[in-house]
């Protein structure tokens, strides 16, 4: 019988594996105590690399921190936003998003982005603007998707899209923090929310 040997991995996927080991390493850390908690040493260890190997991937905590923004937002539209995306209905789609939301909330790093931008509100800071720019491009999404339904009929009309939009996801959120890791039960106040603010009835039966 041969023995296989090791495979050897190039100096550009170690450090591909570095960074996103570092990187969600920072990433559980914001989540839980903030930018303000967020020490670069500690998310070595936690990595399980040294502290020079956060300098040679990052200039600093801010760079970071910007990655970890990134990361988090391309997780949640890969397996969030493409459950939207998957629907051919506007209803379905913005109720699809929350029912996935509620299980994205089960992950360490669900909060990086609330916590964040409560940390950074009203503070010019690329971090806290990043956080911004990524939520403000969600609620024009889901914006979209509330007129779209009121122009069918499939959602009934109400507040401003936008005001709807942004009572959608701060209702998302407040069940993610309170039911996140709760299954099976968070899914299912995810979907009773999410219809409570978009005006939909609610679900009948077992």
């Amino acid at each position: 019988m041969t023995e296989e040997l090791p495979v050897r991995r190039t100096q550009v996927e170690r450090r591909a594996l570095s960074r996103s080991a570092l990187i969600e390493a920072a990433a559980i850390r914001l989540s839980a105590a903030g930018y303000a908690g967020l020490v670069l040493e500690q998310v070595a260890r936690d990595a399980g690399y040294t502290r020079g190997a956060v300098y040679h991937q990052f200039a600093g905590k801010d760079e970071l921190a910007l990655a970890v923004v990134e990361w988090v937002a391309g997780l949640w539209d890969a397996e969030v936003g493409r459950c939207g995306k998957d629907q051919s209905e506007p209803d379905e789609a913005l109720l699809a998003v929350a029912r996935a939301h509620a299980l994205f909330c089960r992950r360490p790093i669900a909060q990086v982005m609330l916590t964040l931008r409560i940390e950074f509100l009203g503070q010019d800071h690329p971090v806290g603007t990043a956080v911004a720019d990524a939520v403000g491009d969600l609620e024009t999404w889901c914006a979209e998707l509330i007129t779209q339904g009121r122009a069918t009929g499939r959602i009934p009309d109400g507040p401003p899209a936008h005001s709807t939009a942004s009572a959608f996801l701060a209702v998302l959120e407040a069940v993610g923090i309170h039911g996140g890791g709760q299954p099976p039960h968070d899914v299912e106040l995810a979907e009773r929310a999410a219809r409570g603010v978009l005006g939909l009835p609610a679900v009948t039966g077992p």
